[in-house]
């Protein structure tokens, strides 16, 4: 990602801003923006969702095709996943093949489907050793106004709670149509800025940040994932308060993600 320049004095006035407990968008410190959902909207995907984060909008494809397992995991299917910056969302993304913040979203999401061992793979084996069922999750970001790991995080696992699984393609035994979710991981992004802990980052709020720390967490309020970013450092009292508030607001984006899916 191309480093993004801030003039000097909005950044002194963000940061004066945050120091007195606001932020430009009118939210309290620990607040996140609006959660908007829309799933299957892409037919020729076995699932899809559409989500916006305040003004930041990514859209997840599932496809799904047979293929061979890994040597490791001989009974297991196999997940895949990758992240596109298009640089039409941002004047900080450059085209071409994805780059390092691509991949560390990209690497954050799949971690925390994994961790939290939400999908079973043994459901996706065909013939162990020899067929299993492949999932791709690729994200698309439309508009980058900040904290893409958490909206990613959205719409890949409400893409993954809507897929269907192709048998008839693939002339495969029918099974299951869906795919087995177990629990519903969720990450919650906090920026350090002036000091203070900010819940759910602007792009301006990422642009003048020391570090970042994103917690992901399963339906059973346990932490599956941590990742940091930026060279800043948190402290263990710091920590600790992004955890607490990491697991209540991931209890109500959860209930969210639900609420979509039921409709």
């Amino acid at each position: 990602m191309e480093e993004e320049l801030i003039a000097e004095i909005e950044r002194e006035h963000i940061t004066e801003m945050i120091r007195r407990g606001q932020r430009q968008d009118g939210r309290d410190l620990k607040e996140a923006r609006n959660i908007e959902i829309e799933t299957d909207i892409i037919k020729k995907a076995e699932g899809s969702a559409r989500v916006k984060l305040g003004e930041t909008e990514v859209v997840v494809g599932i496809k799904m095709e047979t293929g061979d397992p890994f040597p490791d995991t001989p009974d297991k299917g196999v997940l895949i996943t990758n992240a596109e910056l298009n640089a039409l969302a941002s004047p900080t993304f450059e085209p071409g093949p994805p780059g390092e913040y691509a991949t560390e979203i990209a690497r954050v999401v799949d971690r925390g489907i994994r961790e939290s061992e939400a999908v079973d793979f043994t459901k996706l084996c065909i013939t162990e050793g020899e067929e299993v069922w492949m999932i791709f999750v690729d994200i698309h970001v439309l508009d980058h106004d900040g904290n893409l790991f958490d909206v990613s995080n959205i719409a890949a696992i409400s893409a993954l709670l809507t897929a269907e699984i192709p048998f008839e393609k693939y002339e495969v035994e029918p099974g299951t149509n869906t795919i087995d979710v177990k629990t519903i991981p969720v990450s919650t992004t906090f920026m350090k800025c002036g000091g203070e802990l900010l819940l759910d980052p602007t792009h301006n709020e990422e642009m003048i940040g020391t570090t970042r720390l994103t917690t992901i967490t399963n339906s059973e309020n346990e932490i599956v994932g941590m990742q940091k970013g930026l060279p800043g450092t948190w402290s263990e009292q710091e920590v600790y308060e992004v955890v607490d508030t990491s697991i209540k607001k991931a209890e109500k984006t959860r209930q969210i993600i639900k609420n979509n899916i039921q409709k």
